[in-house]
C-alpha cells in the first residue's frame, strides 16, 4: 500500500505525460497501468500503424515510379511479414523508453487493473493505495457493430490488425475516418484489393469538404474503392471469408472479401472503474465529463484523453495531462481549444488540418475568405514527383485573421505545426503572406495559399 499525491490511471501518451509533469512540478506520483506503458497510441495504434505506413509508401515508390526515377527491377518481391516485425519492434522500442522515463522521473509503475474505492482511494489487486489526486487517462477501445465478434481472423478492428502477419487478398474497410483509411493504404500498397464503406457522405467527413473531395479522388486513382453514402446492413462470417450487404440510395448490394475492418469510431473504457460510486458524471456518450482544468465534478479527481471524448488524439491527450499536473500543483494554466488542435491523416497523399473548415466558418457566422494553391505548381513538390493535393487558408474578411489551414498533400502532416501556432496567434493573412519560407520547400504552399486569399497570388 502506498501513498501519493497523485495517482495516475492509465500509462498512455495522455497518463505518463500527466505522471512526468506532475512529478516535475513535486508531487509523489504512481501510474497504474493494466497492460504495457504506452497504451495505444504506442502499442496499438499512431507508432505502429506509421512504420507500417513507411513500408506501404516505400512499395508504392518501387512498384509505381521506377520509370520515373530511372530504375527496374525484375523480380520485385515484397514480405509483408517483415514489414509487421518491424512494427513491432519500433513499438516496443519507444515502450521501452517510457519505462526509463518513469525511473527517471521518480515515478512509481503500479501493474495492474485500478479501480475507485473512494476520492482518494485506488485499488489495484489487493491493495489499496491512497492519493490527493487522481487523474483518469484509461482511454477508449474500437466501437463495434452491435452483434458482431471480432475473431482476428475475418473480422478485425485496429489491434487484430496490427497483427496480421500477412496481407489479404481483399478487404473491406467499415469506416472512412483517419484509421479507416490509412489501414485502407497500407494493405493496398502491398496488394490487397480494398472497399472502403462510409455512412457519411464522404471520406474523412470531419475535414474540409474539399479535402474530402480530392482524396476520395486519390483513393480511387490507386483502384482503392469508396462507397460513400453507404449504411451496413449486416456482415456474414463464412470462417474463410466474409460478405458484407450494404445499401445505397434504397438498393442493396453484397461485398465479398477476405477479411472485414471496422473502424467506426471508440468507446470510452469507464466500466469498472467505480466511477458510480465516487460519483464522477458521464455524458450520454459515455464519456467523463471535464472543465477546462481537466476537472470532473468530484474535487480532487481528473480526466484526461480519449476518455474525456473531446478529441481522440495522442498529442492532444498529452496537452491535457499537463493541464491536469498544472492544476493539481497550483499552476496557472491554459485552457485548451479543441478547434484549434493540429488533426493527421498518414495516408498517400497525407492529410492535415487545424482551424475551422470554411463550412464550420459559415455556420459560425464568420465573413468567409479562401485561398488555395496547388502543390503541383511547387518546385520542391515536383522534384519529388508528388504534385498531387493542395493547402486550403479560411480566414474571416474584415480582419483578414486565419480561421483554418487545410492540407492534403506530400508531407503534409510535417507542415502542420507553423500554422497550428501561428492560428494559436491569431495571425492574419498578411503575417502569413508576409512570413518568409525557405525555398524550395514544400512549406511554400501555404505562403501562396495565404496570398490568393488576399487576392494576390504570386505563382498562378
Amino acid at each position: 500500500m502506498g501513498s501519493y499525491d497523485t495517482i495516475v490511471i492509465g500509462g498512455g501518451p495522455g497518463g505518463y505525460v500527466a505522471a512526468i509533469k506532475a512529478s516535475q512540478l513535486g508531487q509523489k506520483t504512481a501510474v497504474v497501468e493494466r497492460v504495457h506503458l504506452g497504451g495505444i497510441c504506442l502499442n496499438w495504434g499512431c507508432i505502429p500503424t506509421k512504420s507500417l505506413i513507411r513500408n506501404a509508401e516505400i512499395a508504392h515508390i518501387l512498384q509505381h515510379e521506377g520509370k520515373t526515377f530511372g530504375f527496374s527491377f525484375n523480380n520485385l518481391k515484397f514480405d509483408y511479414s517483415v514489414a509487421q516485425k518491424r512494427s513491432r519492434q519500433v513499438s516496443g522500442r519507444l515502450v521501452k523508453g517510457i519505462g526509463f522515463l518513469m525511473k527517471k522521473n521518480k515515478i512509481d509503475v503500479i501493474d495492474g487493473t485500478a479501480k475507485l474505492k473512494g476520492a482518494t482511494e485506488v485499488q489495484v489487486g489487493d491493495e489499496v493505495h491512497t492519493t490527493k489526486n487522481i487523474i483518469i487517462a484509461t482511454g477508449a477501445r474500437a466501437r463495434l457493430i452491435p452483434g458482431l465478434e471480432i475473431n482476428g481472423k475475418t473480422l478485425l478492428t485496429y489491434h487484430q490488425a496490427l497483427e496480421q502477419t500477412e496481407v489479404p487478398k481483399s478487404m473491406v474497410v467499415i469506416g472512412a475516418g483517419a484509421i479507416g483509411m490509412e489501414f485502407s493504404y497500407v494493405f493496398s500498397s502491398y496488394g490487397a484489393e480494398v472497399t472502403v464503406v462510409e455512412l457519411l457522405p464522404r471520406v474523412l467527413p470531419l475535414e474540409d469538404e474539399e479535402v474530402s473531395a480530392e482524396m476520395e479522388k486519390q483513393f480511387n486513382r490507386a483502384k482503392i474503392k469508396t462507397l460513400t453514402n453507404t449504411k451496413v446492413e449486416k456482415i456474414d462470417d463464412h470462417g474463410d471469408s466474409v460478405t458484407v450487404t450494404v445499401s445505397k440510395d434504397g438498393k442493396q448490394s453484397e461485398i465479398k472479401a477476405q477479411m472485414a475492418l471496422i473502424s467506426i469510431g471508440v468507446r470510452p473504457n469507464t466500466e469498472d472503474l467505480g466511477l458510480d460510486a465516487v460519483g464522477v458524471k458521464l455524458d450520454q456518450r459515455g464519456f467523463i465529463e471535464i472543465g477546462d482544468k481537466m476537472e470532473t465534478n468530484v474535487p480532487g479527481i481528473y480526466a484526461i484523453g480519449d476518455v474525456t471524448g473531446k478529441l481522440a488524439l495522442a498529442h492532444v491527450a498529452s496537452a491535457q495531462g499537463i493541464i491536469a499536473a498544472e492544476a493539481i500543483a497550483g499552476h496557472e494554466t491554459r485552457p485548451l481549444k479543441y478547434v484549434n488542435m493540429p488533426r493527421c491523416t498518414y495516408t498517400h497523399p497525407e492529410v492535415a488540418s487545424v482551424g475551422l473548415t470554411e463550412a464550420q466558418a459559415k455556420e459560425q457566422g464568420y465573413a468567409v475568405k479562401t485561398g488555395k494553391f496547388a502543390f503541383q505548381v511547387n518546385g520542391k513538390a515536383l522534384g519529388m514527383n508528388e504534385t498531387a493535393g493542395f493547402v486550403k487558408i479560411v480566414a474571416e474578411e474584415k480582419y483578414n485573421e486565419v480561421l483554418g489551414v487545410h492540407m492534403i498533400g506530400p508531407g503534409v502532416t510535417e507542415l502542420l505545426a507553423g500554422p497550428t501556432g501561428m492560428i494559436g496567434l491569431e495571425t492574419t493573412l498578411d503575417e502569413l503572406a508576409g512570413t518568409v519560407h525557405p525555398h524550395p520547400t514544400l512549406s511554400e504552399v501555404i505562403m501562396e495559399a495565404a496570398h490568393v486569399a488576399l487576392g494576390e497570388p504570386i505563382h498562378i
